[in-house]
């Protein structure tokens, strides 16, 4: 099968995209989170950005495996001994589980690198959405979105070796703003999906939204594995009963566009997580978020902070000032700038060349 693969990337080329996102309530969409919380009907909310994570399969020129992506070099390694603890090591790992020998995987992200806006799990969906369109046109079935969602979950927790969340998966693979319920059953983990608004109301809500990247990569394992050896231990148990407290009434708020409520519960989210963990928000973080607060808004860093991106919600009348504010203080620190994407309402999307 892999043989077909080649021969029919050398005739057609794949491409298949996805969003990364900002959100509110994450680290809840972790197993020992909303298995141990599940009375309180714990939810993440998200919104996909436009800025989107390209994936393209073309033949290789050898048998082996290359991945090629901004800021790394390109990495070639025969199929069964491609390393999955190198730096593009997540899309070898679904290279190989798609036995894709011959295959040249190029990935283009609009986004800036570990700006914890998810990027790395739109990577991993958008490069299983490409393999599955290949196999569809050499007669394999098309995988379901909730498999591929699976998939690109199950290979990188295996690849990082820690429980991951699947917030970033499922924005990559649907669009648009939605809730995420976490749920359990005797079957497994499930989701249940909660469209907060359609395309008019995107457009609405995108005036009221600005993400600034603060220049200074972000390691998520290092404070998710934090967040989790506390939880495990049982310390903060309360606060993270307040933070599903918390994420359920942002989401309510945003529903019922209640924006002041929203706002409120930004904040109070957050100031638990620096009660949790103070490094969460690095200096320049510090300062976003105090300019943002000052001006009557809610703000939130993306994932789980320590660098990356931070986003506000306010009023439309105010979002001005704070741009102006934010930008002035992204100024002064090398590769930190406003990211300029609206809310894209669309998921995964597949093409072929």
């Amino acid at each position: 099968m892999s043989n077909r693969l080649k021969e029919l990337l050398q005739d057609v080329s794949v491409e298949a995209s996805a969003p990364c996102r900002i959100d509110m309530g994450g680290t809840l969409d972790i197993p020992v989170f909303y298995y141990t919380l599940h009375h309180l009907a714990p939810c993440t909310f998200n919104a996909a950005l436009a800025l989107r994570t390209k994936v393209t399969l073309s033949a290789n020129d050898s048998d082996s495996i290359r991945v090629s992506s901004r800021g790394f070099e390109s990495a070639e390694y025969p199929l069964d001994s491609a390393p999955f603890d190198h730096p593009l090591g997540l899309i070898f790992a679904i290279a190989v589980y798609f036995r894709a020998k011959g295959v040249h995987v190029t990935v283009e992200s609009q986004s800036p690198p570990k700006s914890a806006l998810g990027g790395s799990s739109a990577a991993a969906l958008a490069t299983i959405a490409a393999f599955d369109k290949a196999y569809q046109e050499i007669g394999e079935r098309a995988l379901p979105v909730r498999r591929s969602v699976a998939l690109a979950h199950d290979i990188e927790s295996a690849v990082l070796g820690i429980p991951c969340g699947l917030q970033d998966q499922l924005a990559a693979a649907y669009g648009g703003v939605n809730a995420w319920y976490w749920t359990v059953s005797p079957d497994g983990p499930k989701f249940e999906k909660q469209s907060l608004m359609g395309k008019k109301e995107t457009r609405e809500f995108e005036k009221k939204i600005l993400v600034a990247y603060c220049g200074v990569p972000h390691v998520s394992s290092d404070v998710n594995s934090t967040w989790m050896k506390q939880f495990v231990a049982g310390t903060n148990r309360d606060k993270w009963v307040r933070i599903a407290g918390l994420s359920s009434d942002f989401v309510d708020a945003v529903s019922k566009k209640d924006l002041p409520r929203a706002i409120q519960a930004m904040n109070e989210e957050v100031d638990l997580r620096l009660e949790m963990t103070p490094d969460v928000l690095n200096p320049i973080m510090h300062r976003l978020v105090k300019a943002a607060k000052e001006n009557a808004a809610g703000t939130r860093f993306t994932g789980a902070g320590a660098g990356g991106c931070v986003w506000a919600l306010g009023e439309e009348d105010k979002m001005d000032t704070i741009k102006e504010l934010w930008a002035g203080i992204l100024a002064g620190e090398e590769g930190a700038h406003l990211l300029d994407a609206g809310i894209d309402p669309d998921g995964v999307l597949v093409s072929q060349k």
